[in-house]
């Protein structure tokens, strides 16, 4: 398929984003008025403007929109907190249901990012509120919503994103739903992009990059990538490398999808949600494997020619196609 005729079908796709759904706040401060606290003597840092936008999971939400997929709803936990709110309000913006967000008790998961007025650089450390996994209650929730909406959608994506060891909304209960899916709806196209755990999950297209792969085989003791595609037990795994491309594997097949490296991007965060948002609407749209490959990296090297969490329209992907 071409890139033209992938994006003649993604307004008919409808995508699901399970899992660490969060907040982006970006705030920018004034170093000039970092005066000292009267109560404390430590120099505060001066916030003058906040932007919002939604984060990990949602910015793979945010990226489905611009590319212009038909329906795009979001299934995680989200705190009844004002970062909450902010939530809501960032996904409406782009046109999200958060109708299937389940509320709980803990704060919303939220990335600060402090962002210096004057040089524009983040140069500061970022404050994070971390959500604890969802109590027992709320992760039911969260399964029993997986498993009754999932299959009305052409593909579901998964956010594997907290990075600490207890997990996000992404546990083992939603695990084991994901592996029901797919028992039971094998046409389902489920895409897992987990940071930290994509070796426990089965039955699935796992998306790491060439980190978090070389990571996932030490934890298995396994000797290469092929052991843990095995390993996980679908007929398709996609190995990111940055600007060399994608290595997947399918069946007994191992191809490389190579892509011209960008030179001087201006901010990779975010460059796998891209990827992922594109690749999976190019393979809900009838790409075979490789195209769809191809289709998220020009998606990527859209997103990473600008600051922050940036998204690609169809019109700059094109024009990206011509360029790589």
């Amino acid at each position: 398929m071409t890139v033209a005729s992938i994006l003649d079908r993604i307004p008919s796709r409808k995508v699901l984003v399970v899992g660490d759904i969060c907040l982006d706040r970006w705030c920018t401060y004034d170093p000039a008025l970092a005066e000292p606290s009267r109560e404390t003597g430590l120099a505060r840092v001066a916030v003058v403007s906040t932007e919002i936008t939604a984060g990990a999971g949602g910015t793979v939400a945010n990226n489905l929109a611009a590319l212009g997929a038909g329906s795009i709803a979001v299934l995680g936990a989200v705190g009844g907190d004002g970062h909450g709110y902010e939530l809501r309000q960032a996904l409406a913006r782009v046109g999200v249901d958060d109708a299937l967000l389940v509320p709980t008790p803990g704060a919303t998961f939220t990335y600060t990012k402090l962002l210096n007025g004057v040089t524009g650089e983040e140069d500061l450390g970022r404050v994070d509120y971390i959500a604890p996994p969802p109590p027992p209650e709320n992760e039911r929730q969260i399964v029993e919503r997986l498993l009754e909406h999932g299959p009305r959608f052409d593909a579901v994506i998964v956010s594997d994103q907290a990075e600490t060891e207890t997990g996000g909304v992404v546990t083992a209960g939603v695990r084991r739903a994901l592996e029901e899916l797919f028992r039971t709806h094998p046409g389902l196209l489920i895409w897992v992009d987990s940071r930290l755990r994509p070796e426990l999950f089965r039955g699935v297209i796992v998306k790491p990059n060439e980190r978090e792969a070389r990571e996932a085989c030490e934890r298995l003791g396994a000797e290469d990538f092929r052991a843990l595609y095995r390993t996980i037990g679908h007929r398709l795994m996609m190995i990111t490398h940055g600007g060399e491309g994608v290595l997947i594997y399918e069946g007994e097949e191992e191809s490389w999808v190579r892509t011209r490296p960008v030179e001087n991007p201006v901010d990779i965060c975010g460059a796998g949600d891209s990827f992922s948002a594109g690749a999976v609407l190019a393979l809900a749209a009838g790409a075979s494997s490789a195209e769809a490959a191809r289709f998220g990296n020009l998606v990527a090297s859209v997103t990473i020619m600008k600051k922050g969490t940036g998204t690609a329209s169809p019109a700059e992907v094109l024009e990206a196609e011509t360029r790589l």
